[in-house]
C-alpha cells in the first residue's frame, strides 16, 4: 500500500504523466479502498495548505553564526597543534643529522700526509701526543654532558611551569 500512497501523492501534486493520471483516476473510481485513501490524503493536503508556516526570527541566522564564531574563538590555537607530531619530526631530523655527522667524520682521512705539498707548506697539522688526545676527548665529553644536563634541566623546568599553570 506504500507504493499506492506515493502514486496517490504524485496524483494529488500533479506529478504524474497523463497515462498515469488516467490509470489512477480509474482506480480511485473502481476500488473503494483506494478511493477512501485518496479522500484521506486529499483532506490531509488541504489541512497542510491551511497551516501557517512558522518563520524563524530575523536575527536567527546572525545569532547562529555568532554562536559558531564564539565557539571557534574559544578553542586556543595551541590545542590544534599536536605536540607528539612536532617531537617526532624533531627526533627524525636530530637522528638524521647525527647519522650524517657520523658518516662525515668516519669518512675523513685523519693523517696529515695525504695533504698536497703546496698546502702542507702553508698549513701544519698540530702535533698531538697520546696524552693530549685523551685530555681533549675528556674535555669534549665533559662539555657535551654539561650541555645535555643544562638542556634537560631547562626542559623539566618548562614542563613543571606548564603543569603549575594548568593547576591554577
Amino acid at each position: 500500500m506504500n507504493n499506492m500512497e506515493e502514486e496517490l501523492w504524485n496524483f494529488i501534486d500533479g506529478n504524474c504523466t497523463p497515462e498515469e493520471q488516467k490509470a489512477i483516476s480509474s482506480l480511485i473510481e473502481n476500488d473503494a479502498a483506494v478511493g477512501a485513501k485518496y479522500r484521506e490524503l486529499l483532506s490531509l493536503n488541504a489541512t497542510f495548505a491551511q497551516m501557517d508556516l512558522d518563520e524563524p526570527p530575523m536575527a536567527f541566522t546572525y545569532n547562529v553564526m555568532e554562536a559558531i564564531r564564539t565557539e571557534n574563538a574559544q578553542v586556543p590555537l595551541k590545542a590544534a597543534v599536536n605536540k607528539r607530531i612536532i617531537r617526532g619530526i624533531a627526533i627524525f631530523f636530530t637522528l638524521t643529522l647525527a647519522i650524517l655527522l657520523v658518516l662525515v667524520v668516519s669518512s675523513v682521512k685523519w693523517s696529515g700526509q695525504s695533504l698536497p705539498a703546496s698546502l702542507t707548506a702553508h698549513f701544519k697539522m698540530p702535533d698531538i701526543s697520546a696524552g693530549q688526545t685523551k685530555v681533549i676527548v675528556q674535555a669534549f665529553v665533559f662539555f657535551d654532558v654539561m650541555l645535555g644536563l643544562y638542556l634537560f634541566d631547562a626542559y623539566l623546568r618548562r614542563k613543571r611551569s606548564a603543569r603549575d599553570t594548568k593547576i591554577l
